[in-house]
């Protein structure tokens, strides 16, 4: 099977070249995606804090995954809605791209350490709720998860260094550098 002719659909799609040749629709794609990612890393780091022993270690662990993880969820949705978008406008070059591959094996092991965790762990967590010191398999959960969660994000951060564009930026439209850059000297000489 032919998988670049398959991405190749996805990048000359009706989506895929809407959000490449839109002016600004990337920039603002990959702000939604950024806070996506941020609600989904803050929110499950506060847990895996909890599963870790080192915050909220007053409250049951059951308690602060049912008052975060809500919010997992909504910023696991905006971050995989954008990151499809984001995806399709250059699918060719993120399908040969390492930083890309490997953002997306980590993805996977995060997905699988949280199944894990709820399919096993969590099951018996009745008994350990409310101690401050979680079992060995719980706290390991923990610090897998922020590990997967930092690599996810700093490769994320590597592939925007690391993909190059195969397409043409879109004409910049009323944007004027001359007089943005004038304004931020008028601005530096201002402050000092």
């Amino acid at each position: 099977m032919d998988f670049y002719s398959f991405f190749a659909a996805i990048e000359n799609s009706a989506i895929g070249t809407f959000v490449r040749e839109t002016l600004n629709a990337l920039p603002i794609i990959n702000v939604f995606h950024v806070v996506g990612l941020s609600l989904v890393f803050g929110t499950i780091f506060m847990v895996d804090m909890r599963l870790i022993g080192l915050q909220s270690v007053s409250r049951p662990v059951s308690r602060v995954a049912q008052d975060l993880l809500k919010w997992t969820w909504v910023g696991f949705a905006l971050a995989a809605v954008t990151g499809l978008l984001m995806f399709a406008a250059n699918a060719t070059t993120f399908y040969v791209n390492l930083q890309f591959q490997l953002k997306m094996v980590a993805l996977v092991f995060a997905g699988l350490n949280m199944v894990v965790f709820e399919l096993i762990t969590a099951r018996n967590m009745a008994h350990w709720d409310n101690e401050r010191r979680t079992p060995p398999a719980a706290r390991f959960a923990g610090f897998a998860s922020i590990s997967l969660w930092v690599l996810i994000i700093v490769l994320g951060r590597w592939i925007g260094y690391t993909k190059g564009f195969n397409f043409s930026a879109p004409p910049a439209g009323d944007l004027d550098l001359d007089n943005l850059f004038g304004a931020i000297s008028l601005v530096q000489t201002a402050v000092g």
